[in-house]
């Protein structure tokens, strides 16, 4: 994956979402996440980086998670995409339709991340 790919994931995120308070991104070493380009647009946006340990997969384990109901319940029914925009509408329905706002999680206390994320919200506002 080349470093501009993952500058230009970070930066639609960066857009479609506000960045409140402290943030921190984990990623493992791939060479993109280590570039000098990626850490220097982390430091412009006040974005700690946490990295995974070299040769421990389990700090990453929640993402290998992801990407596994991704091809479970997402990738693997559908037997044949049609073309690039049709990937990105049925992959972005299920991250963001299904797995953000409906699908819970055990290690979220059995609730979706949406509804993490308000109650978190919620009580930085409180406070």
């Amino acid at each position: 994956m080349a470093t501009d790919l993952v500058l230009k994931a970070l930066g639609s995120a960066i857009k479609n979402r506000r960045i409140t308070g402290d943030l921190i991104i984990h990623t493992d070493l791939g060479s993109q996440y280590t570039s000098d380009d990626y850490n220097q647009r982390l430091t412009e946006l006040h974005i700690h980086h946490s990295y995974s340990r070299k040769g421990c997969p389990y700090d990453n384990a929640p993402m290998k998670f992801f990407h596994t109901s991704l091809k479970k319940e997402c990738v693997y029914p559908v037997p044949v995409f049609e073309d690039y925009e049709s990937t990105a509408a049925v992959l972005f329905e299920y991250v963001h339709a299904f797995y953000n706002r409906k699908r819970i999680h055990s290690s979220l206390g059995y609730q979706t991340p949406l509804q993490v994320e308000i109650a978190i919200l919620t009580s930085q506002m409180a406070a």
